[in-house]
């Protein structure tokens, strides 16, 4: 029974009381089930309100879930991909290792081996994402002077190669922060740079005021809309084991 059908019922109730002194002994029961009535009819309206927020809240939610699943399949092809490339190069260095045994067979052809191998290794660095070039430089550049040394073994050469190929593999699985002078609009500033793998290089200001990230396609630096400052402050204090590791949410080009 609702709030509208009771009030007029209530109305009857008490002009018969008046003219019936019976019936206003009636009315004394009638009055609580109609402010009962009420209290029900609008504790029913408060419910419903509730679940109407709960329902947009849901919806909100569901379209987030299904927006980061495609994301997350975007990736997984991406990291499938690069997974095969790892593959094939550790299967090339468990069969180069396997040729080391043959020392006497391989040692008139491992030098030019090597050479070939800087040579791919430098190509390489200089088409990934340019992370670390210093430091990147310096290794080749010291590969490049101990391969012209003669009091230097030929394993010990072939290790160092190896051992260079291998830190090269380990930045795609790492999460990384490292400061650099960067130039934005041609001035140099001092930044925070964030590598997650290879998938994303990204810089933040020390201000945090401006971040960019680096666009494998274009292969240029791009401005990072300020709505991601937070997410690349948190990855910057995650990399630098400040903060506990967790799901980040920063903007991947995904590349065929």
């Amino acid at each position: 029974m609702t709030l509208s059908k009771l009030l007029p019922l209530a109305f009857l109730a008490t002009t018969m009381a008046v003219a019936n002194p019976a019936l206003a002994q009636e009315d004394k029961y009638l009055e609580p089930a109609v402010k009962a009535a009420t209290q029900i009819n609008e504790s029913a309206a408060g419910s419903q309100e509730k679940i109407d927020k709960m329902t947009d809240q849901i919806d909100n939610k569901l379209q987030r879930f299904k927006t980061i699943n495609k994301e997350i399949d975007g990736l997984l092809v991406y990291n499938s991909q690069l997974q095969k490339q790892i593959d094939n190069q550790m299967k090339e260095m468990e069969e180069l290792r396997a040729a080391i045994d043959e020392v006497s067979v391989v040692e008139r052809q491992i030098t030019p081996l090597m050479l070939r191998m800087i040579e791919g290794l430098e190509q390489f660095v200089a088409l990934d994402v340019p992370f670390l070039p210093e430091e990147r430089s310096k290794r080749l550049a010291d590969l490049k002077s101990m391969m012209d040394r003669a009091d230097v073994a030929v394993s010990e050469k072939f290790r160092r190669v190896m051992e260079a190929y291998q830190v090269e593999m380990d930045y795609g699985r790492t999460l990384e922060a490292y400061s650099g002078l960067h130039t934005i609009d041609g001035q140099e500033r001092d930044v925070e740079f964030l590598r997650v793998g290879r998938t994303a290089l990204i810089y933040q200001t020390r201000d945090a005021g401006m971040q960019g990230i680096w666009n494998k396609q274009t292969r240029q630096w791009e401005e990072l809309d300020s709505s991601y400052r937070t997410q690349v402050t948190k990855g910057l204090r995650m990399a630098k084991k400040q903060l506990a590791p967790d799901l980040l949410s920063l903007p991947v080009a995904i590349t065929d």
